[in-house]
């Protein structure tokens, strides 16, 4: 009976030590996943740094001293109080984005490195502002973020961090600056506006002159154009007038007329000349005869009526 408990016994203890085993290799296989790194301490001495993949650590020697991120990362600092060079105090607040690039030196560089961070960069800024006065500080935004970065980044290289971008996200003056600065905001705008309303006057009175000389233009051309047409009308129609009288001409010619028939047609200008407003009327010798000899024919043609 003894027997058979003490090979039980033997078989329970294997077993046990087999899961306890089992167990223990489980708890030490580590999976590093992308973006970390772990830093890896053999009996208290930094040993490894463990990058993506499966990983064995060995029980009771080897530990994880540190989990490391390797993505970029954002801190977001509160207001800081700044003096400028010019004696005036600023609420001025920083973002800072930064990338561990060497998780070695980040878990033994510095001790906190997120506090250490903190309190350069404020040191920084302070610094970088104290050299510049009001005015500078305000229209200087890009070279202040400049400066900044390339100074911590060369003080956290040490501490295996990049410093990859710097933002000065608010800068507040003190109140009665920042109302002064709304004023001459509102009137540099209402300068602006205004500046606006007489480029837009001036426009329109130009696009009015202009249409104004258009249609002068215009009018004159229409009665440039009026006035030739007439002109040729009137030159249209003393050639018509001078085609038929030498058309008359040219038919009287060809008849051969006789000097009773010339005296005739002399008689007839001379009655269109008498209906005028003349006077005084001279009568050619020739005609004399003529007009007589109408007077005859005439009055030889009443007769037979009577």
């Amino acid at each position: 009976m003894s027997e058979f408990w003490s090979n039980n016994s033997a078989v329970i203890l294997i077993i046990a030590a087999v899961v306890i085993l089992f167990i223990i290799i489980i708890k030490n296989i580590s999976v590093v996943q992308q973006s970390r790194a772990y830093v890896i301490e053999r009996l208290g001495a930094f040993s490894a740094v463990w990058e993506v993949g499966i990983h064995f650590k060995i029980p009771f020697i080897e530990r994880i001293a540190k989990r490391v991120s390797l993505k970029e990362q954002v801190l977001d600092y509160p207001p800081q109080p700044v003096i400028t060079k010019d004696n005036v105090t600023m609420q001025i607040d920083t973002v800072v984005y930064f990338q561990i690039t060497d998780p070695k030196l980040y878990t033994y560089g510095v001790e906190q490195p997120m506090m250490a961070m903190e309190n350069l960069t404020a040191t920084t800024l302070r610094n970088i502002i104290g050299d510049l006065e009001l005015d500078q500080t305000l229209t200087s935004r890009d070279v202040v973020n400049t400066k900044m970065r390339a100074i911590l980044d060369e003080a956290t290289d040490p501490w295996g961090i990049k410093v990859n971008r710097v933002e000065l996200k608010n800068i507040l003056p003190p109140q009665d600056i920042q109302n002064s600065m709304e004023k001459q905001m509102k009137a540099e705008r209402d300068r602006r506006q205004a500046i606006l309303q007489a480029e837009g006057t001036k426009h329109s009175q130009i696009l009015v002159a202009e249409g104004e000389k258009e249609s002068a233009i215009l009018r004159a051309d229409a009665e440039k154009q009026s006035a030739i047409l007439r002109a040729q009308g009137q030159a249209e129609a003393i050639l018509a007038v001078q085609k038929a009288t030498a058309e008359s001409l040219r038919l009287l010619n060809e008849a051969c007329p006789n000097d009773q028939v010339i005296k005739l047609k002399a008689l007839e200008a001379m009655q269109k000349v008498a209906d005028g407003k003349a006077t005084k009327i001279i009568i050619p010798s020739e005609l004399q005869g003529l007009a007589g000899m109408a007077t005859g024919l005439v009055e030889s043609v009443k007769e037979p009526k009577q």
